[in-house]
């Protein structure tokens, strides 16, 4: 399915007039900054802002999205978990670079209250400040305390999902083979949002979608390389599986997985070769691709269809809710999986 050609055309123009992401990340952070100062809080959701203190001292801080529906029983002298369906552990996109829980605040508050669970979003320390591993370490030790109840008092392990899109994806993933390499804890599902998962994004690269996307889309080749390129410590990080978890020569014993793609996002054939590599090494995976969709769609107002249909389909990996019916209602393929 083909964008219009006034969505193309404009979609390239955008991209064209876009600055190297090396001389424009910090005047992008202003920008989301500024963006991020006029949501207005949803009065259905409460928001609380903590920190959490990782491995080398630090205190990252997490945002919380309550759905205060949750509560209504409260009234009636009823006790009711705000754990309510389940927690959300979410790590947000960017780049690694660029994005922080504020810029993700109306997001998360539409994520908790359309699937009526409680978003956690942290909001890890950013490259090229922070150079890998922090990232992942940071978002590692908010997962083991969250799972340990240290941040939340009522959380039930067995309901939390890890989420996460882009490099957020990428941190998901890498957080949950983390998470069965240690034995820590033990996250029931994940869900991967055009994820970064490999370490070759040059016009080498194996995957087609790089090169096809790659100049176009808004998220370029370039930009990839130059995100990747201040993210990593060392040019050795570029072959760890917690960095590239698609190069991990094992991918079993991986919880349940949702994989959402986008048609004309450089990262979608990767994403999707890695819900593939899951399902072949024994995991349960679903795995869409979003018709029409570009990189970081998932932040555009529900207006847009790609959102709703989103957004159904979390439902109906989280709860079974149910799909269109109908195939001219459709704006996915759903390549892995029962339907």
């Amino acid at each position: 399915m083909a964008l219009s050609k006034a969505a193309l055309a404009a979609v390239r123009a955008i991209t064209r007039l876009r600055p190297g992401i090396g001389d424009s990340y910090l005047r992008q952070r202003s920008a989301e900054d500024m963006s991020a100062r006029l949501v207005v809080v949803n009065p259905r959701c409460r928001l609380d802002d903590l920190v959490v203190p990782v491995r080398d001292g630090c205190q990252v801080p997490v945002r919380v999205f309550t759905p205060l529906y949750v509560n209504l029983s409260l009234k009636r002298g009823l006790h009711v978990s705000e754990d309510f369906r389940g927690t959300i552990l979410f790590f947000h996109g960017g780049g690694w670079a660029n994005g922080d829980v504020a810029f993700y605040t109306e997001s998360c508050m539409r994520t908790a209250l359309r699937l009526e669970r409680r978003v956690v979003s942290v909001d890890y320390r950013r490259s090229p400040e922070h150079r890998f591993p922090v990232s992942l370490h940071d978002c590692y030790d908010v997962a083991k305390s969250l799972f340990a109840g240290d941040i939340l008092t009522d959380v039930r392990p067995d309901r939390i999902v890890l989420a996460g899109d882009s490099a957020g994806g990428n941190l998901a993933a890498a957080v949950s083979l983390m998470a069965r390499d240690s034995g820590e804890f033990d996250p029931c599902a994940q869900i991967l949002l055009y994820p970064l998962v490999y370490n070759d994004h040059s016009e080498s690269t194996i995957f087609d979608s790089v090169r096809e996307n790659g100049e176009d889309y808004l998220l370029t080749r370039q930009a990839i390389q130059d995100y990747v390129h201040m993210y990593l410590g060392s040019p050795a990080d570029r072959d760890n599986p917690y960095f590239a978890p698609l190069l991990s020569p094992d991918l079993s014993r991986q919880p349940r997985t949702l994989v959402i793609t986008a048609e004309y996002d450089p990262l979608r054939d990767e994403g999707e070769a890695y819900a593939a590599r899951l399902e072949a090494d024994g995991s349960d995976v679903d795995c869409y691709r979003m018709l029409d969709g570009i990189h970081g769609y998932f932040l555009y107002p529900m207006t847009f269809g790609l959102v709703r249909d989103t957004y159904a389909i979390l439902a109906n990996f989280l709860d079974g809710a149910a799909l269109p019916s109908k195939e001219s209602d459709k704006a996915w393929i759903h390549l892995l999986g029962t339907d």
